[in-house]
């Protein structure tokens, strides 16, 4: 795991007296399930309850800024370059709503020496206000199939839809994190359904394979039904919940960053930022270990 000494301690010391916030980062096996629809309605509906939400996102194509009509002209990695500071790269698009662009910097990961990973410490340390939840939009393009953001974060959401090919990929994706990166737990979000008892169907036939084979534990995080509003609201660049707030979607949404906030704290103590901060770094090294000799 990458060291922090001198400055970077000083700036965990500052992370530690925060405090908790949850890190929670979605996934896919495949395009076309919902997932960073997902991800733009649920910081809408967690801010909605006054949470700060801060979301990173490693999208480089139709990120959560573009779902809210914001253009992305700036990534987190110019400011470990020093090229641009947190303020020009942090996009706020919406009340209660921050977006970080960070594709180019998560390929850069394991490439960051001690300096360029103490600046990307204390950019975050210092970030006002500081988030009350972290949402992590993963990409799927990376070389060994899962993000470092996935493995870093207290919480992995994979989002799958009610089709045999979604459902497939996702299995695969359980697989090979679990057998290559020991990642044990994931909670399921099923999108795209007709009825409730569907979605709680896929997510039993899919943990009760991965419980059987060891795998991993899935919990069942919820579901969002099919709804044409839904649709509209993302032509109009608006989550759900400030256009439709009765709509069967927007309820469900709430009803999911509801029992977020619930979630059982069974991360690490050091919990935070601090210790998201210490997974990744740890984590970009060991997913793409050949990149530090590229």
């Amino acid at each position: 795991m990458a060291e922090f000494r001198g400055d970077q301690a000083a700036g965990l010391r500052r992370l530690l007296g925060r405090p908790r916030l949850s890190v929670v980062t979605f996934v896919a096996g495949s395009t076309g399930v919902g997932k960073s629809v997902s991800v733009a309605n649920l910081a809408a509906s967690l801010a909605r309850q006054g949470r700060e939400v801060l979301v990173v996102d490693e999208n480089t194509d139709d990120g959560i800024a573009a779902f809210y009509g914001v253009i992305t002209a700036h990534d987190l990695q110019q400011v470990v370059d020093r090229e641009k500071v947190l303020a020009d790269v942090l996009l706020p698009v919406a009340p209660g709503i921050r977006v970080l662009p960070a594709a180019r910097l998560v390929k850069q990961l394991a490439r960051l020496d001690d300096a360029e990973q103490r600046i990307l410490l204390e950019c975050l340390a210092e970030m006002t206000p500081p988030a009350d939840v972290v949402l992590v939009d993963t990409s799927l393009d990376h070389p060994l199939g899962f993000s470092p953001l996935g493995l870093a974060a207290h919480e992995t959401v994979i989002v799958v839809s009610p089709n045999g090919a979604a459902i497939t990929e996702a299995y695969a994706l359980i697989k090979k994190v679990s057998l290559g990166y020991a990642r044990k737990h994931f909670r399921i979000l099923v999108s795209q359904v007709r009825l409730a008892s569907e979605a709680q169907a896929i997510h039993d036939n899919m943990a009760r394979v991965t419980g059987s084979r060891q795998l991993a534990r899935l919990d069942y995080a919820g579901y969002v039904p099919v709804d044409e509003r839904l649709r509209q609201a993302s032509r109009l660049c608006q989550p759900i919940a400030g256009l439709f707030p009765d709509s069967p979607a927007a309820r469900a949404y709430q009803t999911v960053a509801n029992e977020m906030l619930n979630w059982p704290a069974d991360h690490d103590e050091a919990g935070g930022l601090e210790y998201f901060v210490q997974q990744l770094l740890h984590w970009s090294q060991r997913i793409n270990p050949t990149a530090i000799y590229a």
